[in-house]
């Protein structure tokens, strides 16, 4: 038994998380202060989260087969050359408007198999800790949490002093220190290595592969029903943290440094929220903290930055919708862990992960393209609406219901029924999952 490598992955998070939160601000700071147009941001939010979908998609099979430590480490390594190159090529008076939008593309693509490499190995190395699935999600989570918070506020002063730029080459290097300590606390971890298939690797099997994700997804309700209702909530989100948040920063609340506070404000409050969860959580149902706790982080944060345009107000909004939001992620991995077969978890992680980042690039380009045209006001409220809408999910629908915990045999016998109608085309590997988390606001 030993805690280094579930430490490792931890501090890895917090690295290579805190400098993800630099890039969160900086990058669409940058592009209003280099182009001043909102629709250009969303533009850009748009081609860094479009290939996300597509590496969610495809990644399960390949992370096995790879290995989770080489693709989280190669992962890294890419994301800061990407991010690295934005700030280089324009001191350098050459970066062009594609080219950002390109790098950006290029991290994008490789930023999620990266995190889900080093997500699905959760409950391995929480087994090896001694600790339970539930308290070590919950860890996770807030130290994820507690990174971006750390990350946020270092973000806006970096970018009111320095500027944007100076933020970006910070994160490159938590990229580069997230790929060290993966590689070097890793090895010799059974399930970070390769996972090899009994059978020949080909395309068909791969798409077998593929399509056992997409089975097991769609014939459980309640599985099915929290990745539609994250997927909604995440364009949403991704509309809110890449534009109308910036954008009302810079019209509003006085520049990147309040908009830097506000986002650490919430991560701060999202790290208590999850901490709390953790030593409380288990003690309460889950749908009702679930619900209560969507509701709460959702939608009044537009409706607040709508209506006023003084820091105070929406700074309170921030804090207690981070409460709300720490406690999200660790019901879901929960669920999922719960529900989910060892032999699929990294192929069914993939087709959840996929389902929920599908709106992001549109979420982005359309807070963009409203704020260019009406104004930031009817974008947020039009946004804030929607969320409200999709948050009543978990108390309208049956499914819904079956959240709360499993009996003591610890396996969903829906779950085991789907197992035995949908054997592997290639199997052989011990999978982990990761699950379908609301993205960061």
């Amino acid at each position: 038994m030993s805690r280094r490598p579930f430490a490792a992955v931890l501090a890895a998070n917090t690295v290579s998380i805190a400098g993800s939160s630099l890039t969160l601000i900086g990058v669409p700071w940058f592009v209003l202060q280099t182009t001043g147009s909102a629709g250009r941001a969303g533009v850009v939010a748009f081609c860094a989260t479009l290939p996300v979908v597509v590496a969610a998609l495809v990644g399960g099979p390949v992370i096995d087969r790879i290995g989770r430590r080489r693709v989280s480490a190669a992962s890294d390594l890419i994301c800061a050359f990407s991010v690295g190159a934005i700030p280089l090529l324009h001191y350098a008076g050459a970066l062009e408007f594609w080219m950002l939008c390109a790098l950006m593309a290029v991290g994008g693509l490789v930023h999620t198999p990266g995190l889900t490499a080093r997500g699905v190995l959760l409950p391995d190395l929480a087994e090896h800790a001694g600790t339970t699935v539930t308290r070590a999600a919950s860890l996770y989570d807030a130290v994820s949490r507690g990174a971006r918070m750390i990350g946020a506020a270092l973000a806006g002063v970096l970018i009111a002093v320095f500027g944007a730029e100076s933020a970006l080459l910070l994160d490159a290097a938590t990229f580069a220190v997230s790929a060290l300590l993966v590689t070097a606390f890793l090895r010799g971890v059974p399930a970070a290595e390769p996972q090899r298939a009994s059978g020949k690797i080909s395309l068909a099997g791969y798409r077998a592969e593929l399509a056992e994700g997409w089975t097991f997804l769609t014939r459980s309700r309640l599985l099915a029903g929290i990745t539609l209702m994250v997927m909604l909530t995440n364009g949403l989100d991704q509309g809110w943290s890449a534009v109308l948040l910036p954008v009302h920063g810079r019209e509003a609340l006085g520049g990147a440094t309040a908009v830097g506070l506000l986002v650490s404000l919430f991560g701060g409050f999202a790290l208590l929220g999850a901490l709390l969860y953790g030593v409380w959580g288990e003690r309460f149902p889950r749908r009702t903290v679930y619900a209560t706790a969507f509701l709460l982080c959702g939608a009044p944060r537009y409706a607040v930055a709508a209506f006023t345009d003084t820091p105070l107000p929406l700074a309170v909004t921030m804090a207690l919708s981070g409460l709300g939001a720490g406690m999200l992620n660790p019901i879901l991995t929960t669920v999922l862990y719960e529900r989910v077969p060892d032999e699929l978890r990294s192929r069914v992680s993939g087709v959840t992960t996929a389902g929920c980042e599908l709106t992001m690039p549109l979420g982005g380009l359309a807070a963009g393209l409203l704020a260019d045209g009406f104004g930031a006001r009817p974008a947020l409220l039009l946004f804030g609406g929607a969320y409200l809408l999709t948050t009543l999910a978990p108390l309208v629908f049956p499914a819904w219901r079956t959240m709360e915990r499993l009996p003591e045999t610890g396996r969903d016998p829906v779950a085991t029924a789907q197992l035995s109608r949908t054997e592997p085309a290639l199997p052989g590997s011990a999978h982990a999952a990761t699950a379908p988390h609301p993205s960061e606001n």
